[in-house]
């Protein structure tokens, strides 16, 4: 049979990790993983949530009755080496979240862990009462992109709300 990399060896490892929600001991490897990705796709300065202040507070941010946020971790380590989340999508209206900050280490990638975080998310936005679910980020990060499109998000024209992030060039949308 031929299976791709990320069909084979999740098995043989989801064992060794854990998707959780996040907790306060989290905070600092999580602001880690989103300025180490953000900088290594060169996504840093004005128009990027490399600068939103939640990042170093991302429990704070997320702990409230209409956002979520999860961490990928090593089993019996605390090590974190993943991300992401919803919440509201500010100036989208009521029914629209945002998935926000799902950033991997190079070592979690193309394992299938973001497939596993983006339906974690989703469920979670649907329980929430959300309709749909938008999400920017750069034409750069091309496996993100992918990922993105294969899990249905349909890109848009531009964006949506009034996140602050204009430096990002992709835009999706997804009804949940």
């Amino acid at each position: 049979m031929n299976q791709s990399k990320s069909e084979s060896a999740l098995p043989e490892i989801a064992d060794n990790f854990t998707l959780r929600p996040i907790q306060p001991a989290d905070n600092q490897q999580v602001a880690h993983i989103i300025r180490t990705v953000m900088t290594e796709f060169g996504a840093v300065g004005e128009g990027y949530s490399i600068l939103d202040p939640e990042v170093d507070d991302m429990f704070g941010a997320y702990t409230n009755a209409h956002s979520a946020f999860f961490v990928i971790g090593r089993v019996g380590t605390g090590e974190v080496l993943g991300c992401g989340g919803i919440g509201p999508l500010i100036g989208g209206g009521s029914e629209v979240c945002e998935l926000k900050k799902m950033y991997f280490l190079p070592g979690l990638r193309g394992l299938g862990f973001g497939k596993k975080m983006v339906a974690t998310c989703l469920e979670k936005a649907k329980e929430l009462g959300y309709q749909r679910c938008y999400l920017e980020t750069c034409a750069r990060m091309e496996q993100a992109n992918i990922l993105y499109q294969n899990k249905g998000f349909e890109k848009i024209d531009g964006p949506m709300g009034a996140t602050g992030h204009c430096s990002c060039d992709a835009w999706y949308l997804k009804e949940v």
